[in-house]
């Protein structure tokens, strides 16, 4: 078996292979052309957010058996084409959940408690109390918008506040439990005093949190985004910051990241107004993205494979 690791990986992942006697490579360094030239000899496929996997650039892998992405996010994969095709897709979003679940809280707890503020201010003197009383979570209705294994680890760590805690997820039902109840959208936009994203991008999602869908909200609220950046429309969700219709926000994504979740041109006028928001919380996309979770989600990647290659 011929796979090219196309990103860097924990070394968990090639000792495995190399265990089983396969012919791995290390591709961290290959353009798009490197693998559109080596394509036809790959048996599988390591790869995080590299780049695209579309149906031309998959028929050069004529051999393909499996694509393999330690990770959550499958949009960067022609999907349809690997089921067509047989090939296996694997994924381990069971890896990193339960950091992205730490960060989202952490994101929050920072937020309507201003330490992110604060921790600057006492740096340079500046003693403010009064100014930076916070709000507690306490008997407020946290909104969850998707609830795969990283929506139901982000309920997990709410248990203990004392939070009502409901969740609506297009894509399936039957979900609800002692802590969570499952709710229709309507009611997400009812009852919100938080709203945390954990959707995957796809048609549906692409550009939902706009000026519409943020009407619909009864009260305003706190944003959280662990997700993806291109489901919120920042010229619209820096109106609704303006508007107090968003009460703040914590966003380890964004609209201006490339496919590979790098930086795009920083100079988005739209980024260069929300940066200016003292109730907004940013991080580049390191939510789910610890030294344990890249371990894990190594490690789960690996048993699958090894179950579906190795045990047959």
């Amino acid at each position: 078996m011929r796979v090219a690791l196309l990103d860097d990986f924990h070394p968990l992942i090639s000792e495995s292979f190399s265990k089983w006697d396969w012919d791995y490579m290390d591709c961290k360094h290959w353009s798009l052309e490197d693998f559109k030239a080596n394509a036809h000899s790959l048996d599988g496929i390591v790869i995080r957010s590299k780049f695209s996997l579309n149906e031309s650039h998959l028929k050069l892998a004529n051999k393909l058996k499996f694509i393999a992405r330690p990770g959550s996010g499958l949009e960067h994969i022609d999907l349809d084409y690997c089921k067509r095709n047989n090939i296996e897709v694997f994924r381990s979003p069971e890896g990193n959940c339960d950091a992205l679940a730490e960060h989202a809280l952490g994101m929050l707890l920072s937020l309507i408690n201003n330490l992110h503020k604060v921790n600057i201010e006492v740096k340079n003197n500046i003693w403010k109390r009064e100014e930076n009383r916070g709000i507690e979570l306490k008997g407020k209705v946290m909104g969850i918008i998707g609830f795969g294994y990283m929506g139901r680890a982000f309920a997990e760590r709410l248990k203990g506040f004392g939070m009502e805690i409901i969740a609506y997820d297009k894509y399936k039902s039957g979900f609800e439990t002692k802590y969570v109840q499952e709710v229709t959208l309507n009611e997400i936009f009812e009852k919100s005093d938080f709203v945390s994203l954990h959707t995957p991008l796809n048609r549906d999602t692409i550009g939902m949190v706009n000026k519409k869908f943020l009407e619909k909200f009864k009260k305003s609220f706190i944003l959280i985004n662990t997700a993806r950046g291109q489901s919120v429309i920042l010229k619209d969700l820096n109106e609704a910051l303006k508007s107090n219709k968003i009460l703040g926000a914590c966003l380890d994504v964004l609209d201006i990241e490339l496919n590979n979740f790098k930086l795009k041109n920083p100079l988005n006028e739209h980024f260069e107004q929300l940066k200016k928001f003292d109730n907004v919380i940013l991080s580049p996309h390191i939510a789910g993205w610890t030294k344990e979770s890249k371990k894990k989600m190594a490690s789960i990647i690996i048993e699958k494979i090894y179950k579906r290659f190795i045990l047959q």
